[in-house]
């Protein structure tokens, strides 16, 4: 728990430097490798479940030995190599920037520049998209990296330190660079797609239900709250994404979802949340608000989570 708080800080205080070495760059550069090699011919499916174990492996083995051997140097040693692992694996730093940036043109005006930085942190295509539709894309991106991004690595790193933070990391990230429902990932991705579900269910729908607790909202109630927060979430093609998309709507009185375009293809998605307002420019600000307080309870809940572990396993 120390080394998750202090990773949070270390998030903070820093983020991740373009100029630092990062663990997630080795990873992406691992899947690239085993991309080329393994993602052809008959079998897909097993090479990409076969890439995810060797992978996961890999780096779940040298954490695991960073870590027992700064705890073997002193106890301080090993909390901080932790802190260090489990920061690596985290983004809220590094998401709170890139909402900012597009944030910032959107005040000025400069609707162009506000496209140029939209695109940086969103798939779909942005060369059209008015101010409306730019703050819809950046609040639908915080919205689906709370989770993802921040509690749950944090959760993962509860369970199992920051080896399994690690692992949660890598298969992350190999969902967001092969886990594609297309011709070239179809298969090969599956593994990577469906793990990446399994180890966000939880995390996410406490986290939509710590944004809905730590948040409130001129338009509902939090009864009312967490009750549209269930059923507008199940509108989402994601099992997972939908918690913290839902979760924002509807704090935020506005509809998120609709139609987007992918390389030119239209691509209609359920709405979800009621327009209580049309969109504009700070509800970036709003979703970034929202985030800070609903890491900080997921964080209270952690430490509640690991107090009552910890005295359980101390009685039995």
């Amino acid at each position: 728990m120390l080394s998750i708080t202090l990773a949070l800080v270390i998030d903070r205080l820093i983020g991740d430097p373009p100029s630092w070495p990062h663990p997630v760059r080795w990873i992406g550069s691992m899947i690239s490798w085993l991309d080329r090699r393994l993602n052809k011919g008959d079998g897909r499916v097993t090479k990409g479940i076969l890439m995810l174990i060797v992978i996961g492996i890999v780096t779940f083995s040298i954490t695991v030995l960073i870590v027992y051997g700064a705890y073997q140097v002193h106890v301080f040693a090993g909390i901080v190599a932790e802190s260090l692992i489990i920061a690596t694996t985290i983004a809220g730093n590094d998401l709170k920037k890139a909402a900012h940036r597009v944030y910032l043109p959107l005040k000025k005006g400069d609707v162009t520049k506000g496209r140029q930085q939209v695109s940086m942190i969103v798939g779909r295509d942005t060369d059209n998209l008015n101010e409306e539709e730019i703050t819809r894309a950046t609040v639908e991106t915080v919205a689906e990296n709370i989770s993802d991004g921040i509690t749950a690595p944090l959760f993962w790193a509860l369970v199992g330190g920051a080896p399994l933070a690690i692992v949660y990391r890598v298969v992350n990230t190999c969902d967001s660079m092969v886990g594609y429902k297309n011709e070239r990932y179809g298969q090969f991705g599956w593994a990577s797609a469906r793990f990446d579900d399994l180890l966000n269910w939880l995390p996410s729908r406490i986290t939509g239900f710590c944004m809905i607790t730590s948040s409130s909202s001129p338009f509902v109630t939090k009864k009312q709250a967490a009750y549209d927060l269930k059923r507008e979430a199940r509108k989402h093609p994601s099992p997972n994404s939908g918690w913290g998309e839902a979760a924002l709507a509807i704090l935020l009185g506005v509809q998120l979802g609709g139609t987007n375009y992918y390389q030119g293809i239209k691509s209609e998605r359920a709405v979800m949340g009621q327009a209580y307002k049309n969109l504009y420019k700070e509800h970036i600000l709003g979703a970034l608000s929202i985030m800070e307080r609903s890491v900080r309870l997921f964080l209270i809940l952690l430490w509640i989570g690991g107090g009552c572990y910890a005295a359980a396993v101390t009685w039995f």
